[in-house]
């Protein structure tokens, strides 16, 4: 955040201010089960309360927020249940994302994962865990517009926004390997290998899925026997 309150910007508030909160609930600056009060969310982002009021909407319907009538809106708590079954999910559609982005690879696609790929290194090896969150959720977004299927992104966008949400309680033991697993997977998409870039995302999810449940202290959560699990 700069100085400037987003009521003094020119950009629709809604979306200013659904964004704003969305990025305090993944940066855990509003932690899970805090109660989000439309008063003061407004005099601290400089706007009215009917921008927030829809904002904790939006958020309530991506579910980043509880809303219970008569009682108030909380930041949502993420179970440890509930990022286990994401990661199946993760596992199944990521998969997916990878195969068709080696397939239809071009020259642009390969460039653009490689440049998101290159900021986030310097992210990690500047200790700039939010960045190294923010980059994590931009390469899994460029392997899906990679892999050319509107279906497909339609199911991504959501997922991979409470997957940064899962990613931010693990970056600062994750970041690394995130990266280095990030760059098989573009190598793999780049030389046109299907087979191995599928594995290598599955992969991939498979050892975020035990860094999770390790950080939150149920391993005895299993999945379906996917590779590398």
């Amino acid at each position: 955040m700069t100085d400037l309150t987003l009521g003094a910007t020119h950009r629709t508030l809604r979306d200013e201010v659904t964004a704003e909160l969305r990025r305090r609930i993944l940066s855990g600056e509003l932690a899970q089960g805090e109660r989000l009060v439309e008063d003061r969310l407004a005099a601290v982002l400089g706007v009215s309360r009917n921008p927030v009021r829809e904002s904790i909407r939006v958020l309530a319907a991506e579910g980043f927020v509880q809303v219970v009538p008569r009682i108030g809106a909380t930041v949502a708590t993420l179970s440890a249940e509930e990022g286990a079954e994401l990661f199946d999910v993760r596992i199944a559609i990521e998969g997916l994302a990878a195969r068709l982005a080696a397939r239809k690879r071009t020259p642009a696609s390969v460039e653009r994962l490689r440049r998101v790929l290159e900021a986030a290194r310097q992210a990690v090896d500047g200790g700039r865990l939010g960045a190294v969150a923010d980059l994590n959720t931009a390469f899994h977004l460029a392997v899906g517009e990679a892999a050319g299927n509107s279906y497909l992104n339609l199911m991504m966008t959501p997922m991979l926004q409470r997957a940064q949400w899962v990613f931010s309680q693990t970056a600062s033991v994750r970041g690394p390997h995130s990266w280095s697993e990030h760059l098989g997977m573009c190598e793999a998409i780049a030389a046109g290998d299907e087979d191995e870039a599928e594995a290598r995302a599955v992969a991939h999810v498979a050892a975020a899925r035990r860094s999770f449940l390790t950080a939150v202290g149920r391993s005895d959560l299993r999945t379906t026997n996917y590779a590398n699990d």
